[in-house]
């Protein structure tokens, strides 16, 4: 059994005996809340140090012509910015968020594999510290963008192998976690619950993890061939050896597309949490939105090549791909329509955890549209490369995955704390957050429709208006974000006392157990009716 469950019985009271104190409490923390928690801020930090990347590009970007940043390390940025926001950022605050919730939501004592637990969290700040010193090695960071295309990640210094490290690093800590969500759920769930009757939010973790399990190593194979190319002569995507540089994106896609429904499922969930509650109703349709979860799992595997369609792949190749991605859409407004038909004369109060889940619908809708605009092949050839992917990917990644989670700490907070937030700043983040995001990156549609392509330092004149909006956007956008942090901060120190069940009408096992929610909770299983 784990540490955290040792001292069943008369030390339960005695919380000296029960866990370390200090730092061995963090450093050695086996306990589901402590890792949790370590998860939670460990993926803040990288939100701000993704986020000083992206203001670096876009102060680059805010005129035409080579202002502050050389090319080179333009590209360095970008990568850097994908890879950490991705890997550091949205990923690991998900796996937090299951940390937390998982166990309290399914009535459990802890997560199965206590120590796994611990050492699935510290290989992440090790993988984050290798991919920050690889901007000072010489050549500087990876510069193959985050998808790190061969033949540029073929060619590149060894800051490439850095992040080749650092992205095994993280895919091995992905691969554990998920191992250890699937088991607690299928094998520690309170008496009497059976799978269709666990919240929406552990069955979006549930999909995730097996999707995790299934894509990780791919993405491994993926960059391990790339580091054979590179150091042991072997030619898998070099064409001079008979290799094909399009095979790199194949094998890199069908992790890549699954790996965007990894990073918005659980958001899915937190929004499906949120939503009933401050609606004052039941999740209408639940059963339906397990089966829509678990058919975008199934879909997200066979629509990978949809990012490949410039790369001169046979006609009724172009059409099956279209076709799929076309249909994944069929789930998700199923998702949409479920949430929009709970809140429908639902008694709705807006706290803002429900501003955040109203907003994720709308803007997470339009991102939606524009991946279908994309996914048909013709227009997509005109639109590939251009500032209107990196509209779409961000619509459905910040307002998506972004929010969702913002959503769920506002939500969760009181409970993991103790104490209200403050409202005000809640609502202030809320507003701050959702106008300087469409100020950010609805101007991006039209410089992609205009022909700009991405990924570039420099443009013509004629699209220098709108991005110098976009610039002032983003900033304004990265700086509400420390509103965020100064109403988490505020919360951990005091502020109104939060009772046990925190909303009106939350359900769940979660609201059962006190605010804070204590160290140790459900050693005795609830018995679920």
């Amino acid at each position: 059994m784990s540490a955290v469950l040792d001292h069943h019985g008369e030390h339960a009271h005695d919380h000296a005996h029960d866990h370390p104190t200090g730092w061995r409490r963090w450093l050695f923390a086996t306990n589901h809340k402590d890792i949790g928690t370590m998860y939670l801020w460990f993926s803040f930090a990288m939100l701000i140090v993704g986020g000083i990347n992206a203001l670096l590009l876009r102060s680059e970007l805010f005129q035409p012509g080579l202002q502050i940043l050389q090319p080179e390390f333009f590209n360095q940025l970008t990568t850097m910015h994908g890879l950490i926001m991705v890997f550091g950022a949205i990923m690991p605050a998900f796996v937090g968020f299951a940390n937390w919730q998982v166990p309290l939501m399914i009535g459990a004592s802890d997560m199965a594999f206590a120590r796994m637990n611990n050492f699935s969290f510290w290989l992440l700040p090790v993988a984050a510290a290798l991919l920050i010193v690889s901007y000072v090695v010489p050549g500087g960071a990876t510069a193959a963008g985050w998808t790190l295309y061969a033949p540029l990640s073929v060619q590149m210094g060894p800051g490439m192998d850095l992040a080749i490290f650092a992205v095994h690093i993280m895919g091995a800590s992905s691969i554990m976690g998920s191992i250890n969500i699937i088991t607690t759920i299928l094998n520690m769930r309170a008496p009497g619950m059976s799978l269709m009757k666990m919240p929406m939010f552990v069955w979006t973790w549930l999909i995730t993890a097996y999707l995790l399990i299934a894509v990780m190593p791919v993405l491994a194979g993926a960059i391990t061939m790339i580091l054979t190319d590179r150091h042991f002569g072997t030619s898998f995507f070099n064409a001079a050896g008979g290799g094909d540089p399009v095979m790199y994106q194949h094998i890199f896609w069908f992790f890549g597309h699954p790996e965007v429904y990894i990073m918005i499922l659980p958001a899915f969930g937190i929004i499906s949490e949120v939503i009933p509650t401050f609606a004052r109703k039941k999740l209408f349709g639940y059963s339906s939105m397990v089966y829509a979860t678990a058919s975008i799992a199934i879909l997200s595997m066979i629509v990978w090549a949809h990012h490949m369609f410039t790369t001169g792949m046979p006609v009724t190749g172009q059409l099956f791909f279209m076709y799929a991605t076309m249909l994944i859409a069929v789930p998700t407004g199923v998702k949409i329509f479920n949430w929009v038909a709970t809140m429908w004369r639902g008694s709705m109060t807006f706290e803002t955890p429900m501003l955040f889940a109203v907003g994720f619908i709308f803007v997470f809708a339009m991102g939606g549209f524009t991946g279908l605009i994309m996914a048909v092949a013709p227009l997509d050839i005109q639109l590939h490369d251009t500032y209107y992917i990196v509209a779409h990917f961000h619509y459905v990644l910040v307002a998506g995955s972004l929010f969702a989670l913002f959503a769920g700490t506002y939500y969760w907070i009181p409970k993991w704390t103790g104490h209200m937030y403050d409202e005000k700043l809640g609502k202030w983040h809320f507003w701050m957050s959702i106008i300087t995001f469409n100020i950010t990156f609805f101007p991006m549609h039209f410089l992609g429709l205009a022909g700009m392509p991405r990924r570039y330092a420099d443009y013509p004149m004629q699209f220098a208006d709108f991005n110098a909006l976009v610039t002032i956007g983003a900033f304004g956008f990265g700086l509400s974000q420390l509103i965020f942090l100064w109403a988490v901060i505020k919360c951990i120190k005091g502020g109104e006392k939060a009772t046990d069940q925190v909303w009106e009408n939350a359900h769940g096992l979660e609201w059962t157990v006190p605010s804070p929610a204590p160290f140790h909770t459900f050693e005795t299983p609830p018995v679920v009716k």
